[in-house]
């Protein structure tokens, strides 16, 4: 039973990592269209501004992390503006560029912190009892804040007049734009909270677990596979997705083994494509 529930604790916050992450990268293509492979980069971005925050301006983590989070949204923002919309009808072309931001973001990182992982750490240490198990408290803290920050999401999303237009747009822009709603500024909106969410991401997990300049990496090929599994532009997709990849994977961690539980995870992936080519929430096409 303590394993279990131990098992169950890390997967909790596994999944809501994963749900973060994997939102971001799903607004994007659920709105532009887009199949973001800068996502990663944003998530590192992240972590890297909030360290420089802490470490050269002295500043307290919070508002590191806040900075970070509008620094990078901001970027996120301006891509779109000055690179994405002048192609967002072509998906290789945009895919293609994503990938040439995300090796120029990757590359200045590189020149300007070095390629050695800093000495970034999580500012609250220790652990809280949890029946038999304990739970970290830094880990408890990223999975409450990523859970307000996935709750905000969703009430933007389908409980505002900006998720009602952007949800339109996905839908019909042509249509939307009779209805006097501008792609241009919903467009760079969607771009800038994808790339803060992202970056929040970056800004909590990687001082539990690491800062390099690659280490978006693993965080896209995470956001791919939770969003394929969820479903391509599906918001509830992507979260649900993201609860199956956290809790198969800390299961399959404790119990099997890690790499096992990730050759579970991909078992898990084609087989629900095998039934349901679109995932388990995604439609079965899209228009862009």
């Amino acid at each position: 039973m303590d394993t279990f529930l131990l098992a169950l604790v890390i997967g909790a916050m596994f999944s809501a990592q994963y749900a973060l992450i994997a939102l971001g990268f799903t607004l994007v293509f659920g709105i532009l269209g887009v199949v973001n492979f800068a996502h990663g980069s944003m998530y590192m971005l992240g972590g890297y501004v909030a360290y420089w925050s802490v470490s050269t301006l002295g500043l307290p983590y919070p508002i590191a992390v806040a900075i970070a989070v509008l620094f990078t949204g901001l970027l996120g923002a301006l891509i779109e503006i000055l690179l994405v919309h002048r192609i967002v009808e072509d998906h290789l072309s945009t895919l293609i560029l994503t990938l040439g931001v995300s090796l120029v973001i990757v590359t200045g990182v590189s020149l300007i912190f070095g390629h050695e992982a800093p000495q970034f750490t999580f500012p609250i240490a220790g652990s809280i009892p949890l029946g038999p198990a304990y739970m970290p408290l830094d880990r408890l803290i990223v999975m409450i804040v990523s859970g307000v920050a996935i709750l905000a999401v969703y009430l933007l999303i389908f409980r505002s007049a900006f998720g009602r237009a952007v949800r339109a747009l996905s839908i019909d822009q042509s249509i939307a734009r009779t209805y006097g709603m501008n792609p241009r500024v919903l467009f760079a909106v969607t771009m800038a909270l994808s790339s803060g969410l992202a970056a929040l991401a970056g800004a909590l997990v990687t001082p539990i677990l690491s800062l390099s300049p690659h280490a978006g990496e693993s965080v896209l090929l995470t956001a791919f596979v939770v969003v394929i599994l969820g479903g391509l532009g599906s918001i509830i997709g992507a979260t649900w997705a993201a609860v199956i990849t956290g809790m198969i994977q800390s299961f399959a961690g404790i119990y099997v083994g890690g790499s096992l539980g990730t050759l579970l995870l991909f078992v898990l992936v084609i087989a629900v494509l095998t039934v349901r080519p679109s995932g388990l929430f995604g439609a079965p096409a899209r228009g862009a």
